[in-house]
């Protein structure tokens, strides 16, 4: 089912997005950057293994760099939403049951009340399973993975942000993307900025696991190399990248991390315009472990 003719999405998509203008404005959006503030998702963990809370006493954070005073911080106990994002191009370096045994090791890790949405893509991006915790139905539904044609990854995580996790919000705090490929676009719609910008402003969480540069670290005269795409929006949104050879390791990592590590930051800027982009860096304390994404974008261009 492509994901462009799903009329129902897209009607709910613009329904909640003109809800959500309306709330932003009145300065009550839980997502990204408000009138009253901006909040944060953070990943952080005691790397002594105390179990004494990360208190906000621990944490530094800066703005364009000058520091913020942290408002709130507390841990987020939510269950996750994870879209898992799959390249299934044909010349995609890995097998597909290579690929089916990566996604279901997250369906054997989710915790109770989490739920996975499978997207693959060519040139477009095709719904392989909808919201599910029933691993059963996931390794059915793997079943119609087949690799074809071009990798379209910016337009597959267009579509995965607007049509999939966006009717979501603003009730759900908690979602992440899992991305599953090399990073390689040939021929998306939608930029590489652009993609960022809109994963970084809902506070969505991208994790990659990576696959060998099948152009072998070519350049690309308008978007960075595949490898530095794969990191870029792990990183600058708060994830991590992990080899896909440890799929296993990085399903059991994420869902914790998600389930027991993940925390809501919330402050008020002292010194930019909501309009403006600002520049994040969150330092944690002595023993404490911590990331969240690398930048605000504005709220209007």
């Amino acid at each position: 089912m492509n994901i462009g003719l799903r009329t129902t999405l897209f009607s709910l998509f613009c329904t909640i997005l003109v809800a959500s203008n309306l709330s932003a404005q009145s300065g009550h959006s839980l997502r990204g950057s408000t009138v009253e503030g901006t909040i944060l998702t953070v990943s952080a963990v005691r790397t002594d293994k105390k179990k004494e809370p990360i208190k906000i006493e621990n944490l530094n954070l800066y703005e364009n760099g000058f520091e913020q005073k942290i408002k709130n911080f507390s841990l987020d106990p939510s269950p996750a939403k994870i879209v898992i994002v799959i390249d299934n191009s044909q010349t995609l370096p890995v097998s597909v049951d290579n690929l089916k045994k990566a996604v279901m090791e997250f369906a054997y890790e989710i915790f109770e009340g989490d739920q996975l949405f499978v997207v693959a893509y060519d040139e477009k991006p095709e719904i392989i399973q909808e919201w599910t915790d029933d691993a059963k139905k996931m390794e059915t539904s793997l079943g119609t993975l087949r690799k074809k044609g071009n990798p379209y990854l910016f337009d597959a995580l267009n579509a995965s942000m607007t049509e999939v996790l966006l009717p979501l919000m603003p009730g759900t705090r908690k979602t992440a993307v899992v991305l599953i490929g090399d990073g390689v676009d040939r021929g998306s719609k939608v930029s590489f900025d652009k993609v960022l910008g809109d994963l970084q402003n809902q506070n969505v969480t991208v994790y990659s696991l990576q696959l060998p540069d099948r152009t072998g670290g070519a350049y690309h005269r308008d978007q960075p190399k595949p490898s530095v795409i794969m990191t870029q929006l792990a990183e600058d949104t708060g994830g991590r990248v992990f080899p896909f050879e440890e799929a296993q390791n990085a399903a059991k990592f994420i869902c914790d991390e998600l389930r027991k590590n993940r925390y809501l930051l919330s402050y008020t800027s002292t010194n930019a315009s909501a309009y403006d982009a600002r520049k994040l860096l969150l330092i944690g304390g002595e023993n404490v472990s911590i990331r969240t994404k690398a930048a605000q974008p504005p709220n209007a261009k």
